[in-house]
C-alpha cells in the first residue's frame, strides 16, 4: 500500500469512531466525551499503520507500542473522568454551547469533525515512519527512552492529582504534592514531553519536518485546550489559595518552588 493511499484510509476509521461519538455526546446532552475518543483515536491509527505498513518490523512494532500505549491511557484516564463527573458537563464544553447558541447541535458536528482531521494531521509522520524499511538507529532507541519517561511522568502526576483530591480534607485546596510541587502543571508537561520523544523517533527515519507535531501539541497545552482553561477553572474554585499556589509554583516546566 502506498503512503498516500495508507494516510487516506487510515482517516476512515477514525472518521467513523468521531461520528458514533458524536451521537453518544448528543444522546447523553454530554460532548465533553469527544476529549476521550480523540486521545483513544490514536490508537486505532497505530493499528492501522502496522497492519497496512511495509516498513521494517521492529520500527512498526516500535511505533504500534509508544503511540498506542500513550493514547490507551490517556483516552482510558479521560474516559473514566468524563463519566465519573457525568452529568457534569466540562466548562469548556458549556461555554462552547453559549457560543454556538440555537444551531449548537450542528456546531459541535463540525467540532468533532475537526477533532478527527486533528488526529489524522498529526499522525502523518508515523505514516511515512512505518514505511521505511531500513534498519533502527540509536536515535530512535533515545525517543524510546525519552517517552517512557514522560509517560511515566505523566501516569505518576494524574495518579498523585487522583489521590490528593480523594482525600475530603483536601477540598477547595490547590494540589502541592509530589510533581505538582515544582509545577502546576506537570502532566501537561509531561505529555508535550512525549511528543518530543516520537520528534525523535521521526529524526531517525529523517522526518525533521514532523517537528510540527510537538509544536502544534505545545501550543495547545499552553495556550488553548490545557493550562489556560485549567487555570481559570482553578481560579474559580479555589480563588485565593491557587493564588498563593500561582506565586509559588512554576506554570509548567517542574522546577523548585519560591520560598
Amino acid at each position: 500500500m502506498t503512503t498516500g493511499i495508507l494516510i487516506l484510509l487510515s482517516f476512515l476509521p477514525v472518521l467513523l469512531l468521531v461520528v458514533i461519538t458524536y451521537f453518544i455526546g448528543r444522546a447523553t446532552r454530554n460532548y465533553s466525551v469527544v476529549d476521550a475518543t480523540w486521545s483513544l483515536a490514536f490508537a486505532v491509527q497505530a493499528v492501522f499503520f502496522y497492519l497496512f505498513s511495509s516498513g521494517n518490523p521492529e520500527r512498526k512494532a516500535l511505533a504500534l507500542i509508544m503511540l498506542a500505549l500513550w493514547s490507551l491511557r490517556l483516552g482510558f484516564f479521560l474516559t473514566r473522568r468524563i463519566f465519573r463527573h457525568h452529568p457534569h458537563v466540562d466548562s469548556r464544553y458549556v461555554k462552547l454551547k453559549e457560543e454556538y447558541g440555537e444551531n449548537y447541535h450542528f456546531r459541535f458536528f463540525l467540532f468533532y469533525m475537526m477533532q478527527a482531521i486533528s488526529v489524522s494531521i498529526l499522525t502523518i509522520p508515523f505514516v511515512f515512519l512505518v514505511q521505511n524499511p531500513a534498519p533502527i538507529k540509536s536515535i530512535e532507541w533515545a525517543g524510546l527512552i525519552l517517552w517512557a519517561a514522560a509517560l511515566a511522568g505523566e501516569s505518576l502526576s494524574d495518579a498523585q492529582m487522583n489521590k490528593f483530591k480523594s482525600r475530603p480534607e483536601n477540598k477547595g485546596k490547590s494540589c502541592n504534592i509530589g510533581l505538582w510541587k515544582y509545577s502546576r502543571h506537570p502532566n501537561y508537561f509531561f505529555e508535550g514531553l512525549i511528543w518530543w520523544g516520537y520528534y525523535l523517533v521521526f529524526l531517525g527515519s529523517g522526518l525533521w519536518w514532523g517537528i510540527y507535531a510537538p509544536l502544534i501539541i505545545l501550543h495547545l497545552l499552553l495556550n488553548v485546550t490545557g493550562v489556560p482553561p485549567s487555570e481559570e477553572q482553578a481560579m474559580k474554585n479555589r480563588g485565593e489559595d491557587y493564588r498563593k499556589y500561582q506565586q509559588k509554583t512554576s506554570k509548567f516546566i517542574p522546577w523548585f518552588p519560591k520560598k
